[in-house]
């Protein structure tokens, strides 16, 4: 490919609104521009690179044995109505009309869609298992799309899905995916952690997340440095503390806090560790009849310590929390505890509330927390004595770094991470809902046993960014970069020799199947080197009327501070050996 053929469009300046590195380096680098909120055009430079991990994607999902097709990407409500979706997957659904006013949704993901084909097409044990995949455009309508392709609305993804017979088959075909996603990402030449996960929205239990390491990542990634274990920080499990509860030591004494509503103001006045605090959270779980109308609420208070935070995930899997949960109203805060927020603790209630206690407040004594009066607190609080034991204790709140891993290796650590991939095994939720079955050896229907793996596409490239960039640009893994290897010639259209020692390198390269770009534009070798280097081509070969008479080519690779010179007979073999041809 020659630069004077194809789109080089390079900008000095970021636009105002790209606030992350990737967003930036991306439109500053010709990759994308943008056409509205969190949708972009994928320019020819942006697109080589998507079509790049497309290509790595489908070959290791052919090679596990999954099977492509495409599905729509407006699809109609009806199939979204029979697993109830279409009601409650909220505003990020994007929902249509067409002329003769029937509803439709452009496509987030397609679990309706494909279990309607497998309905249709897989009727009897003997076709199972199938997995089948798609790389197609999707649609999110984000409330607020922002960073460019890391969270915008329109992208690509591949989404897969697996149909087995009995949950036995259905985890081996879990497995299978999960392995080759391995290859993927081993592939793409990124550092990433595949980490146990929470299934969310989508629904199922076994779950893993695979996440691209950078500083930047919207998500806190928790691993053992001593041992495999990974998870998210929704799924990373506090375990209950070791110690046995102390005695208690202090008298439960009232104590005036005026204008101090928070745990960190409270153990401040006081001159107390933040962690002898524990913090109160008022929930509410409503019950509805068939209409929708609310019959009864109950009114929850959850107790943590000052130095926790609530893990959301897991407050949802209490038991009395399975339809859902919000927080009090100020209303339903006032009549039960007489108190505004800031104050509120578990003693001098007005109406009962259901207690639930993390464990690292079951074992707690001598604890401080809200009197329920304005500007006051009570120190010294501890179970049995001042307040009944709690009738709950559960995991309730974030890991925090330095806690126990959950296999017994050590400790933990926290990094952030950026979600490129997701593997689910989703049981029947589709299936049964969709009445998708097929039949077994008596000839007796069974519904199918389903899993569904994603790869955000378009994202990926966003996070390699993320993860490979320096102050000069980009830095691209040879495996998905736009070119492989850029030819830089100095003075090409004042020195002929310059010009037939450039083009016989790039046809040299192009013939052994490099993806070899030589920069016929003329331009001064500053700009020039600036422009490759923002675009982030990894290995550059530049070639001058100067280093050819001393029968010497340079060579430098995007992350080398100098370059190298090679001697001209043989840069073609020293670029061989660099691409591992």
């Amino acid at each position: 490919m020659k630069a004077s053929q194809f789109l080089v469009s390079t900008l000095k300046e970021a636009p105002a609104d790209a606030e992350v590195v990737s967003h930036q380096l991306m439109i500053r680098a010709g990759m994308i521009k943008k056409l509205g909120a969190g949708i972009y055009n994928y320019m020819p430079m942006g697109l080589r690179v998507i079509r790049k991990v497309e290509a790595i994607v489908r070959e290791e999902m052919d090679r596990a044995g999954a099977i492509e097709l495409s599905m729509p990407v407006v699809q109609p409500a009806e199939l979204w109505q029979e697993t109830g979706r279409f009601a409650k997957m909220g505003p990020e659904l994007l929902r249509i009309r067409d002329r003769h006013d029937r509803d439709f949704v452009i496509q987030p993901t397609s679990e309706e869609v494909v279990t309607d084909i497998a309905r249709q097409e897989l009727r009897s044990y003997k076709q199972l298992p199938k997995n089948f995949y798609q790389i197609q455009t999707k649609f999110r309508d984000e409330r607020r799309p922002r960073f460019g392709l890391m969270r915008g609305r329109e992208f690509i993804m591949k989404d897969a899905y697996s149909f087995d017979r009995d949950p036995e088959g259905a985890q081996r075909s879990y497995q299978n995916m999960a392995q080759a996603y391995r290859k993927i990402f081993d592939r793409f030449g990124l550092q990433y952690r595949a980490v146990a996960a929470d299934s969310g929205a989508i629904g199922g239990d076994l779950s893993e997340e695979f996440q691209v390491i950078a500083s930047t990542g919207e998500d806190a990634i928790v691993y053992c440095p001593n041992s495999d274990y990974a998870a998210n920080l929704e799924k990373a499990e506090a375990l209950a503390p070791t110690q046995a509860r102390a005695a208690a030591s202090q008298p439960c004494t009232p104590v005036p806090t005026p204008g101090r509503s928070t745990c960190e103001q409270v153990a401040e006045l006081l001159g107390v560790p933040l962690s002898s605090t524990v913090k109160s959270l008022v929930l509410a779980t409503d019950q509805a009849d068939e209409h929708g109308h609310v019959t009864a609420t109950q009114v929850w208070l959850l107790l943590l310590r000052g130095d926790h935070d609530m893990n959301e995930v897991k407050v949802g899997k209490l038991p009395g929390f399975e339809g859902g949960y919000r927080f009090a109203t100020v209303a339903e805060i006032d009549d039960h505890f007489g108190c505004k927020p800031g104050y509120l603790g578990p003693l001098n209630l007005r109406q009962p509330v259901r207690i639930v206690a993390d464990r690292d407040v079951a074992v707690m004594a001598d604890w401080i927390c809200g009197a329920n009066q304005p500007d006051m607190h009570i120190r010294g609080v501890n179970w049995g004595r001042d307040l009944p034991e709690p009738s709950l204790v559960s995991d309730l709140r974030n890991v925090v770094a330095g806690d126990l891993s959950p296999d017994g290796q050590g400790e933990l650590a926290i990094e952030r991470g950026i979600e490129v991939g997701h593997v689910f095994y989703l049981g029947t939720k589709y299936s049964q809902a969709m009445n998708a079955t097929f039949l077994d050896e008596t000839g007796k229907p069974q519904p199918m046993q389903m899993g569904c793996y994603g790869i955000g596409v378009t994202r990926l490239p966003a996070a390699a960014i993320e993860q490979n960039h320096d102050e000069r640009g980009i830095i691209w893994p040879d495996t998905i970069a736009p070119f492989t290897v850029v030819v830089c010639p100095i003075g090409m259209d004042r020195q002929p020799t310059v010009r037939e020692a450039a083009e016989q390198l790039h046809d040299q390269l192009a013939a052994l199947g490099v993806d070899v770009m030589l920069d016929d534009r003329g331009e001064r070798p500053g700009a020039m080197f600036a422009d490759w280097e923002l675009i982030g081509v990894p290995h550059r070969v530049v070639i001058s009327d100067r280093g050819l008479k001393d029968g010497q080519l340079e060579y430098q690779h995007r992350r080398d501070t100098e370059a190298t010179r090679v001697p001209a007979s043989e840069v073609l073999a020293f670029l061989r050996q660099k691409l591992g041809l």
